[in-house]
């Protein structure tokens, strides 16, 4: 009989596929979850589902010092971590809005800035602020790739792929201002910034998840999150 168990883990901010030892504690168990749910263990709620659309759960995995055994947890069921406290934790801060104040900008303040579209336009003489005898504009080509999609980035590693979520798809203020940059948010600490490039925010993300790439070292599709053996972490 196997000692390790395959399941799916969801959370208000994320979907994986994951493999764990039956032996494992929950106590343990929600320090790992922690890394990837990004919910703090003591803000942890596990209910065990048989598969995601089902409202009522088979049982709460409650008792720290008990196994994932104990509970019965089979092939594909599913690990819903509910978050009880938001507020305190990072993808909640990330996404609570209630207590940002709103921010508003009237339009001569707007023309005033050197950080915006519209500066970016008159810098370059695009659009309405090209020069009369300028050569038409060359057509853009068009760039399918939808923020909240599922990647994978090139690397000159071979068979090595870094997969994520493009988070960002647009012109920086690094680079020139030339140019379309893909912003991605990795599954592992695989990148370079937390979404924020020479103090412009872009993206949020945990430190070194974030990378900005051109478009062509992205593909989209359907890439899961490739499967972590914590096995080799624990001695």
């Amino acid at each position: 009989m196997s000692s390790t168990v395959h399941v799916f883990v969801i959370s208000p901010d994320t979907r994986s596929e994951r493999r764990f030892d039956l032996h494992l504690t929950i106590e343990q168990l929600k320090n790992k979850l922690e890394l990837f749910t990004g919910i703090p263990v003591q803000n942890q709620n596990i209910l065990l589902l048989n598969n995601e659309k089902d409202t009522e759960p088979v049982t709460t995995l409650n008792e720290d010092s008990r196994p994932i055994g104990y509970y019965g947890v089979q092939d594909w069921q599913v690990l819903k971590v509910i978050d009880t406290n938001p507020a305190t934790s990072l993808t909640g801060q990330l996404h609570d809005t209630s207590g940002v104040e709103k921010f508003e900008l009237s339009e001569e303040a707007y023309a005033q800035r050197h950080d915006t579209v519209l500066a970016y336009k008159q810098r370059n003489k695009i659009g309405r602020f090209a020069e009369k005898d300028a050569e038409p504009e060359k057509p853009v080509p068009a760039i399918n790739l939808p923020v909240g999609s599922r990647c994978e980035v090139e690397t000159s590693e071979e068979g090595f792929h870094k997969r994520g979520t493009v988070r960002f798809v647009g012109p920086t203020q690094f680079g020139n201002g030339e140019g379309t940059w893909v912003g991605i948010e990795y599954d592992e600490p695989m990148g370079k910034n937390d979404g924020s490039v020479q103090g412009v925010q872009y993206f949020s993300c945990k430190p070194n998840f974030g990378v900005f790439v051109r478009p062509d070292r992205v593909q989209i599709g359907d890439f899961p999150v490739e499967e972590i053996d914590f096995d080799d972490e624990e001695m």
